[in-house]
């Protein structure tokens, strides 16, 4: 079968499409997935790099990837189920999480996917699991969002962005939106009060303070996020760049983690875990019509560097997609 890997940690340019023996048969409580589509997040990018070295030394691989094959999000075709199996059988749509989406098939858990929403594509399935369970984990659990709340997502036309703009509006928020002048027009669309384009304000200025700020960008100090929250707010912090080679965006979560006791504000850092339970929240969103991906592009299976590259330049509205 065809799939995108790679045997060495760097940019794009290590990534090729090749030849590799298709997934056996699969295992007991397994299921063989004939993927349709996938898509690219901020995961496929750290494991692409290696970046942060902490990653390397969670068991990732030292020198280079134990998992050569990359990808996490997928949407595709059941072709065959192990024996203990019981969700799904062959011909069942499906989508969810795995390791090496961005190929002809992947075998992974039963318990790792659920049905494919009835009203989505699944070019838009595939771009749903990483983000939007990130986001739903960030407002619900870590923010703990009640209706009313006046919510700020920074990061607002991002993949995990998209998602919290339209999950704190379900949960009942008033939100605002940050994002860059060429994407204020989506982030109203998909449902915001209020975007503040931020190469022109800053969302501190002009007394608006907000019970939970949602960070997805990374690239803010702590100092200045704190700013945006009322006296008891919150402050969820998602992924994030600016703590060097070594440990990356942790560098900042941790931080918030040590400085949170301190002071009136509460301070948290996000590490999402992929729960079947909640892809089945999100699938009941979605076909209730309250929850829709924003799919910027997408790119067959044979571009997929070109797809990284647009997407680390920091352009896309929403996901990249990948089509197998």
């Amino acid at each position: 079968m065809k799939a995108i890997a790679h045997d060495r940690y760097g940019s794009s340019e290590v990534l090729e499409l090749r030849d590799v023996d298709r997934p056996t048969a699969p295992g007991e409580g397994d299921v063989l997935i004939r993927v349709h589509a996938a898509a690219v997040d901020a995961g496929v990018w750290h494991l692409m790099t290696g970046l942060p070295y902490l990653l390397r030394l969670m068991g990732f691989g030292l020198r280079a990837p134990k998992v050569p094959i990359r990808g996490r999000e997928v949407a595709g075709r059941v072709e065959a189920v192990g024996a203990a199996v019981t969700r799904f059988r062959p011909g069942d749509d499906v989508f969810g999480f795995c390791e090496g989406a961005f190929a002809e098939y992947v075998s992974a858990p039963e318990d790792r996917f659920v049905a494919k929403p009835v009203n989505l594509t699944a070019e838009q399935a595939a771009a749903v699991p990483i983000s939007a369970v990130t986001a739903l984990q960030a407002l619900r659990d870590a923010g703990r969002v009640q209706p009313g709340q006046k919510v700020l997502v920074i990061g607002a036309a991002g993949g995990v962005g998209t998602y919290a703009v339209q999950l704190a509006k379900a949960f009942g928020a008033d939100v605002t939106g940050v994002c860059s002048t060429t994407k204020t027009e989506l982030v109203r669309s998909i449902g915001a009060d209020r975007v503040i384009d931020y190469t022109r304000d800053d969302f501190t200025a002009g007394g608006h303070r907000y019970d939970l700020v949602v960070d997805t960008a990374g690239n803010r100090p702590l100092s200045h996020l704190r700013r945006a929250l009322t006296p008891h707010g919150t402050l969820v912090l998602v992924g994030g760049e600016n703590g060097g080679r070594w440990l990356g965006g942790t560098d900042r979560v941790l931080r918030a983690l040590l400085l949170s006791p301190f002071v009136g504000h509460k301070l948290r850092g996000l590490f999402s875990a992929e729960r079947q339970e909640d892809l089945k929240t999100l699938k009941d969103l979605i076909e209730a019509g309250r929850l829709t991906p924003v799919v910027d592009r997408t790119y067959p299976l044979a571009d997929t560097p070109e797809a990284i590259r647009y997407w680390e330049r920091g352009d896309a509205r929403g996901k990249v997609v990948i089509t197998v």
